[in-house]
């Protein structure tokens, strides 16, 4: 009796178990591939919506992929390619290295491409000298970031990923932090580039720096970000994809097969995402005050909204638009805005913009100014 007791209390553990390990998939996601990563995640890069996430919020080492912090707040700085020399003791580090040497004079743009690249340990260690003063300094920086940016499970220790007791982020931070990063065109361009010519050294010389991240020529429409590795943290890998306008992060934290991990979970959300189909919208706004009633209206905004067949099924717009605008209007001036919304959420708001230009009608006179106008003209033209 006792056996048969063990034995069903075993199975009932083990079926917890699978359970547990299985990624967790919000209920209007659609269903992703098992993939190898302790943690991972799928972000629309246009809403910041999460279309896929397995242990999304666990805190988990991130190596190098800390570099993707530290080359945003690099490429943040004034002065990008004002030359200056390498802090000796900064560039004395372990691990990777773009190749600085005692001496060597280099900018703070070719020091963001030295991390994004080839994950140069001294290239992290050398700008974070230069901005901040110290490597401590600079640390309460990309803190202080993280928190602006609303990190709540992220801690950096370091500029460079080297493991710390108390260096750690979630699947979920770290897509979010590549969001931010992408928004930033030196960033973006950088980390999309196989290959890239910088110069650096002492005296500088033209160098080529080598990108470790395969998916740039491995996968269609791969636009980044960034690999890590240590021994604590495992294989980690940042990667974003553009197709048919749409934009996807994804992030896999301590995933032995993260090519395959990456490939698979991208192929399969753009496979699940489709355009919204858009709302009507309204052509003119009335115009007050101007030599014309009316302005034609367009809309704006720089991305598509791409949804599941299940959120298509849910969404809800609002268009928020006032009575009528005041003369004069200029082309391209914000008059209201289309709010897409899932379970009353706004997920993406699309601006409406004028399409022309309204001049202001001039305006009437009143009786005192036509009055003053009458006395001043009896006095016209008559001789002293």
């Amino acid at each position: 009796m006792k056996t048969r007791i063990f034995s069903l209390a075993a199975a009932i553990l083990t079926g917890l178990s699978a359970l547990f390990s299985r990624p967790v998939l919000a209920a209007d996601a659609p269903q992703m591939p098992e993939v190898s990563a302790r943690a991972a995640v799928v972000l629309d890069a246009l809403t910041g919506r999460v279309i896929f996430e397995k242990n999304g919020e666990e805190r988990l080492a991130m190596a190098s992929t800390s570099k993707i912090m530290t080359a945003l707040i690099t490429l943040e700085q004034p002065g990008l390619d004002e030359t200056f020399e390498a802090d000796p003791a900064a560039i004395r580090v372990e691990g990777t290295s773009m190749g600085l040497r005692e001496g060597d004079r280099v900018s703070l743009r070719t020091l963001a491409a030295g991390m994004l690249l080839p994950s140069g340990n001294d290239a992290a260690n050398a700008a974070a000298v230069r901005i901040a003063g110290s490597i401590p300094e600079f640390v309460i920086m990309m803190n202080r970031r993280a928190a602006q940016l609303g990190l709540a499970g992220t801690n950096f220790e370091t500029p460079s990923g080297l493991d710390g007791q108390n260096h750690y982020t979630t699947a979920k931070d770290l897509a979010r932090l590549a969001r931010a990063a992408l928004q930033n065109e030196d960033f973006r361009e950088i980390c999309s580039q196989s290959a890239l010519k910088v110069s650096f050294g002492n005296p500088p010389a033209d160098r080529w720096l080598q990108n470790h991240n395969r998916l740039l020529e491995e996968y269609e429409g791969c636009i980044g970000v960034k690999t890590g590795f240590t021994k604590k943290a495992g294989r980690c890998l940042v990667s974003a994809a553009e197709r048919e306008g749409l934009t996807l992060i994804c992030v896999t934290l301590n995933a032995p097969d993260d090519w395959a991990d990456h490939k698979a979970l991208l192929d399969a959300a753009f496979a699940a995402l489709s355009p919204a189909r858009e709302p009507t919208l309204p052509e003119t706004a009335a115009v007050t005050g101007g030599k014309a009633d009316s302005v034609r209206l367009e809309p704006g905004g720089e991305g598509t909204l791409f949804l599941t067949a299940e959120e298509a099924s849910r969404l809800e717009t609002e268009i928020d638009l006032p009575r009528f605008l005041y003369a004069p209007v200029a082309a391209g001036q914000e008059a209201g805005e289309v709010r897409y919304l899932l379970d009353g959420e706004t997920i993406y708001i699309r601006p409406l913009l004028t399409a022309e230009d309204v001049e202001a009608r001039e305006k009437e006179p009143g009786f005192w100014e036509r009055f003053l106008r009458w006395w001043k003209g009896l006095f016209d033209g008559k001789d002293d």
